[in-house]
Parts: C-alpha cells; sequence; structure tokens
C-alpha cells in the first residue's frame, strides 16, 4: 500500500509540474500575440468627478490613432522584452518615434512602485506572493521607470487575459495640461482578441500626500485597441530599429544598473532645463560614456 501511495504521489507531483510548465507557455505565447504591426485606437474619457471645485473642468475625451510596431527584443525563460515604435507621417516617407517598452518576467520578487513627484519606492515580496504570476513593467520612451505590477495571466473560455492595478504617472497627455493630481491608479487589463489585443483601462486620478489618505479627484476609462495588420506596414520602423538598437541596448544596460541598486528612486524632471528623452533622442549622444553619464545626472542621489 505504501508503494501505490508513493506511485500515486509521484504522478500527481509530475502531472502538477507538467501543468504549471504549460501555463507558463499558455502565458508566453499570449504575451507574443502583443508584437507585430497594429493599427492603433487611443480612447480616454473622464467618466466621473468628485472635486468640491465647481470650476473643476475634466480633461477632454481623446481619441488618437496610430500605427505601431512591437518589436520582441528579448525572449528567455522567464523574461519577454517588447519594444513599441510609432510609425506617423506619409507612408513613403514616415517618421518613427521611439515609444513605451514593456517587460514581462515571471515570479518577479523586485518592484520600483511610484510614489508620486517623479519618485519610486523599491519594493520586495516573497516568492510565494509571486508563484506563478508575470510582472509587466512599463518604461518610459527613454527606458526610464514608469510604472510595474504583478498578476496572473488568465486562459479561460477561449479568453487569454492578465489584470492589475498599481500606481503610475500621470500620462503625457494629462502632465503637460494637469497639476491638480499626481498620481494615475491604473487599473490595466491586457487581453488577446482575435484581431489582435486590446488595453483596457479603469483609472483612478489620485491627489496624494505624505501622511494623508490618497483622495480621489476624477475617474477614467481608457480603451486602446491593437489590430493587426501586415507585418509589411511597419517595415519602415523594424528597419529603424535594426540601425538603432544597440544605441537603445546601452541605455537598457545602464538602466539595468541602476535598478539593480535596489533602492529607492527619485528622477529630475530636468537637467539644464533639458528633458531625458530629448538627451537621448539625440544622435549627439551615441557613446556608451555619455549614455551612462546623461542617465545618471537624472539620478538624485
Amino acid at each position: 500500500m505504501k508503494q501505490i501511495a508513493g506511485l500515486l504521489v509521484l504522478i500527481l507531483t509530475c502531472s502538477s509540474v507538467g501543468n504549471a510548465q504549460n501555463k507558463k507557455e499558455l502565458d508566453k505565447e499570449a504575451i507574443k500575440k502583443m508584437c507585430g504591426c497594429f493599427e492603433v485606437t487611443f480612447n480616454f474619457t473622464e467618466t466621473f468627478s468628485y472635486s468640491e471645485d465647481s470650476l473643476y473642468k475634466p480633461s477632454k475625451t481623446k481619441v488618437d490613432k496610430g500605427l505601431e510596431w512591437a518589436q520582441l527584443i528579448e525572449d528567455t525563460d522567464n523574461k519577454l522584452s517588447i519594444q513599441h515604435l510609432l510609425q506617423v507621417g506619409n507612408p513613403s516617407n514616415p517618421h518613427i518615434v521611439k515609444h513605451w517598452r514593456q517587460d514581462w518576467l515571471f515570479e518577479n520578487t523586485d518592484f520600483y512602485m511610484f510614489n508620486g513627484d517623479n519618485a519610486w519606492l523599491f519594493e520586495t515580496k516573497e516568492p510565494s506572493d509571486v508563484k506563478g504570476q508575470w510582472t509587466q513593467k512599463v518604461y518610459q520612451v527613454d527606458d526610464s521607470p514608469r510604472y510595474e505590477g504583478s498578476a496572473t495571466w488568465v486562459h479561460v473560455d477561449g479568453k487569454s487575459y492578465w489584470e492589475n492595478t498599481t500606481p503610475a504617472p500621470l500620462p503625457r497627455r494629462e502632465y503637460t495640461k494637469r497639476s491638480d493630481y499626481n498620481v494615475t491608479l491604473r487599473g490595466n487589463r491586457h487581453e488577446i482578441t482575435t484581431y489582435g489585443w486590446v488595453h483596457d483601462q479603469d483609472n483612478d486620478k489620485v491627489i496624494r500626500e505624505d501622511g494623508k489618505d490618497d483622495v480621489i479627484l476624477a475617474k477614467e476609462k481608457g480603451y486602446n485597441t491593437y489590430v493587426k495588420v501586415d507585418d509589411s506596414r511597419c517595415q519602415a520602423a523594424a528597419d529603424w530599429w535594426k540601425e538603432h538598437q544597440d544605441k537603445w541596448a546601452n541605455v537598457r544596460h545602464k538602466w539595468d544598473e541602476v535598478y539593480s541598486r535596489n533602492q529607492d528612486l527619485t528622477l529630475a524632471s530636468k537637467v539644464d532645463n533639458k528633458l531625458l528623452f530629448k538627451y537621448l533622442f539625440s544622435d549627439d549622444i551615441s557613446e556608451e560614456k555619455d549614455i551612462d553619464s546623461v542617465i545618471e545626472s537624472f539620478v538624485k542621489k
């Protein structure tokens, strides 16, 4: 009987390991479906206002469209990295804009959580808290931090999706116009669809002050659709990346060194009245030593 019981335990254990491995491969397959050429529609509208100011004006509804190339730049057992590039202007001679980047890390335990005022708090989680989960780390156009969160990919009823809520900086469409709140609490849902994928958001516009409870100023709905089109339409973006990928690999390498310090991080908004991406987008900054120096100048000690 003991031998039979032991055999049953072994079978169940092997089955569990196999199922976990199959689940992980399903997760990776879903993430990789966010790569390729997409017609993107960005939709945002403020839904509810909680301001006590009678003169409060909600943000205008925003609808934008674009063509975006999502390039898989790293593919290992526990990490996938996707670089997004916008392709704009005349299709015969388009302009390429380096856009956001998303990294997906399996069972990651180290986090930089946004806390307002260009500051991120370093946090660690227990391995048991992230078992089977993937962390999505989202970066700015200059590969500085933006937001990150951990959750489980769900595959059920023919759907594949990932959901997480996490604090984030104001989006570019907001921080150039709004100063009445300083944190976006992002409710993110990434779902793979028959046409591509969708980034569904339910966001809180939050006022955060030290020693006080967060105050929700307003709520916002975001619904961004990524409709897959033939990769040939994004050939210009793919070619641009081949030409510039070495420079941006050096940028990521420097940021990885900064992140590996595993301590709270605060970044200067500007250095010599110039934004970080303005430095890094310049052809004048291309050597590794210059990249390192520029990035370090924005890191507050």
